[in-house]
């Protein structure tokens, strides 16, 4: 019987063999049929069989002369057998990845040389053993036979590792990359802050080694050609951009990227990903050429090193991480000024929630703080005095504020103070003698202030090594002006609304319209102070000048909500992966942005209901809801909102409901307020809301057949 065994895998061995150099031969003209491409994709399966058996195998064959074995009956036929077995399972995975190699996606120098390497241990376990049994085996061959097999185990194995997961997959955890990371002054956007998250989370499977869905990401005229699939993204709308809309979709998604199992980009690289979209995805802008408070060359500061010869050395240890993450809110950011430096950067905004106790918060990092941006804060003289005990602080950013020239002698005291902006801050000829008493100032920003040319002139002689920043110099070229901006940026009010359009150019005439259309400088409202909105408006505005272009429009989505549930939950819950801060994310007041993926957007695929509660009855007359619609990644507007109501949740019945207009290949993307009217008030203690998604996405969409997307992130109860 034992013979009969022996005589078949010697046989099947042979076989095999035979096949794989027909294979070979066959090479580029071999077709593998679609039923035996599963065959093929059994490769990564199995492999992990035979490099065991063959390494145990080949370690015993390497000892088998040794005294205590050679006549040891069992040793030697133990390792013939795991010798066949190991060699039969060897054959049979290249034969796979043989089968494997042909489909679409694999190619290039890695490829070639891993096949070769698994080629060589089938063939060189093969050869051992043939001969191993024979008298011309020696203890020389034995030896070279194992470790020929060994080594071409392993640097098969290698090889595949960096197909699959890529480069450097084994030795990356342990190789040094510091000394790759570029000083700030020198990184290009794309090639030192963007290509490495390609390089480290995509390129494993799409270079030329292995170009899935024929997309390969190496170089930038791949990027912009795109694959199989179409462009990746469209410069300058992330909004409609496949690969944002890849790696955004919830990891159960067949289609998200990286797959389930790589390793995921962190939010982070996703908000990267979107700023270099946004900003025109150029491959030659350096990140110094981004205004300094650019978002992306923000972030990209903490993964670069600073500027050669300007970094900056600072007597003080690092803050507890603990303490900077138990800082970071929703009205304040803290994050290292540098690429592990000590130094830390905070920027405070949301002037609705502003109060001195935001800074006295920040006294356990008082010594790390060197950038402090209070930019469009309320900030009154008092808070000055809690701002001179960030005792290192460089740079301070005090625009438009409510702080006086007076109260800047608070700031005397800051030492290392280098930078200072106060434009937009009225000051007098008076004030001049606080300002000049700072004197560590190599920059002070006074544009908008009210100075006179003379009083910069009186300004610049007491300090003559300052360099005063004044803003915008007619120098004959016609410019486009800035876009207007609103002063409140918290634009969701109970009971009316203070209008407050601002435009840095002094005498811009700011024009807007609430009927949908785009404004004009003949026909639209021309805004002056006073204008109060009782009800929820979408505002159109464009600024205007002579001698100047006009602005962009842009909206401004302003709504009211007079009532605020007292508690709020989900009956039926949204995805996992876009669940916000649970139930109250819908009534915290704060929208969601532009950015489906930060955290701030409720969304599903089936029906989101949440249930709302008031401790006492309220007159309810419509229903609002704030959604996104951005067809790109499948973000369609509900196909139906309903509004359910009673004096409880046992006794409700529908209040309204309404239906949204089919989608159609042109929409665009935007942020609409979808409102349920009730035709008459209704007392109600418990309202529910019911969000569908629709359930199939239209013929033109790519994703054609599915369910859509419904993303929702503020409810307006009035």
């Amino acid at each position: 019987m034992k013979s009969s065994h022996k005589g078949f895998a010697e046989g099947a061995l042979f076989a095999l063999n035979i096949f794989i150099v027909v294979l070979l031969i066959a090479g580029d003209s071999l077709a593998v049929p679609r039923w035996l491409q599963p065959v093929g994709r059994m490769h990564p399966l199995i492999l992990h069989f035979p490099i065991v058996i063959l390494m145990l195998a080949m370690v015993m064959e390497f000892f088998r002369f040794r005294p205590e074995f050679v006549n040891e009956k069992l040793y030697q036929t133990f390792t013939n057998y795991l010798l066949v077995l190991g060699a039969l399972l060897s054959s049979i995975t290249v034969i796979m990845g043989l089968f494997l190699s042909r489909e679409p996606g694999y190619e290039g120098d890695t490829l070639q040389w891993h096949k070769w390497f698994g080629v060589g241990v089938a063939f060189t376990g093969y050869a051992v053993y043939l001969i191993r049994n024979t008298s011309k085996y020696t203890i020389a061959f034995a030896k070279t036979g194992a470790i020929v097999t060994v080594l071409c185990l392993l640097i098969a194995g290698h090889l595949g590792g960096n197909l699959t997961h890529g480069q450097d997959f084994v030795f990356g955890p342990v190789m040094d990359k510091s000394e790759n990371v570029v000083p700030i002054d020198q990184a290009l956007v794309y090639n030192d802050v963007i290509k490495p998250i390609f390089e480290v989370k995509c390129q494993s499977c799409h270079s030329a080694d292995k170009m899935k869905g024929g997309l390969m990401l190496t170089d930038s005229a791949s990027i912009m050609k795109g694959g199989k699939s179409g462009k990746l993204f469209i410069v300058g709308d992330p909004a409609m951009s496949l690969l944002l809309q890849r790696v955004h979709l919830p990891e159960t998604e067949k289609k998200h990227m990286p797959p389930t199992g790589k390793m995921q980009l962190s939010d982070n690289e996703k908000m990267l990903l979107y700023l270099w979209i946004k900003g025109k995805a150029g491959f030659n802008k350096k990140v110094i050429d981004l205004p300094a408070t650019d978002s992306l060359r923000m972030i990209a500061s903490t993964i670069l090193k600073p500027a050669e010869g300007t970094e900056e050395v600072y007597d003080f240890s690092a803050a507890d991480e603990k303490e900077i993450q138990k800082l970071n809110n929703n009205y304040r950011s803290v994050y290292p000024l540098a690429h592990e430096s000590a130094a830390l950067a905070v920027n405070i905004y949301n002037k609705s929630t502003y109060s001195g106790k935001v800074l006295d918060e920040l006294s356990p990092i008082k010594k790390q703080v060197v950038s402090l941006d209070l930019n469009k804060m309320p900030v009154k003289d008092a808070d000055l005095k809690s701002i001179a005990k960030f005792e290192n602080l460089r740079r301070l950013i005090l625009n438009f504020s409510d702080v006086t020239g007076n109260g800047l002698k608070e700031l005397s005291g800051l030492k290392y103070l280098k930078s200072l902006s106060i434009a937009g801050v009225k000051l007098s000829n008076s004030d001049i003698k606080q300002i000049a008493t700072l004197k560590t100032l190599d920059e002070l920003a006074i544009w908008d202030t009210g100075l006179n040319p003379t009083d910069v002139q009186s300004l610049q002689k007491q300090n003559p090594k300052l360099r005063l920043l004044t803003g915008f110099k007619d120098d004959g070229r016609v410019m486009k002006l800035t876009n207007p901006q609103l002063k409140d940026a918290a634009v969701i009010f109970k009971q009316q609304y203070n209008l407050q359009l601002t435009n840095p150019i002094k005498g811009a005439d700011i024009r807007y319209t609430t009927d949908g259309s785009v404004p004009d400088s003949l026909h639209a409202t021309s805004y002056k102070p006073g204008v109060v909105l009782t009800q929820s408006t979408v505002i159109k505005v464009r600024a205007f000048k002579a001698g100047w272009k006009g602005s962009d429009t842009v909206q401004f989505n302003i709504y009211k909500c007079a009532y605020t549930p007292d508690s709020i939950s989900f009956t039926q819950y949204p995805d996992d992966k876009y669940k916000g801060d649970g139930a109250k994310t819908i009534i915290d007041k704060e929208l969601g942005g532009d950015n489906f993926g930060n955290g701030k957007w409720i969304a599903s695929q089936k029906d989101v209901a949440v249930m709302m509660w008031f401790n006492k009855p309220v007159d309810l007359h419509s229903v609002g809801l704030n959604v996104m619609r951005n067809t790109g990644p499948q973000i369609f507007l509900p196909a139906e909102v309903e509004v359910w109501g009673g004096a409880d949740q046992n006794h409700l019945k529908l209040l309204s409901s309404i239906k949204t207009p089919p989608a159609k290949k042109a929409d665009d993307f935007r942020l609409i307020p979808l409102e349920c009217k009730l035709k008459l008030a209704q007392q109600v203690s418990c309202v529910k809301l019911v969000a569908k998604p629709l359930k199939s996405v239209p013929a033109w969409h790519p994703a054609k057949g599915k369910p859509a997307w419904v993303f929702m992130d503020e409810v307006f109860l009035n």
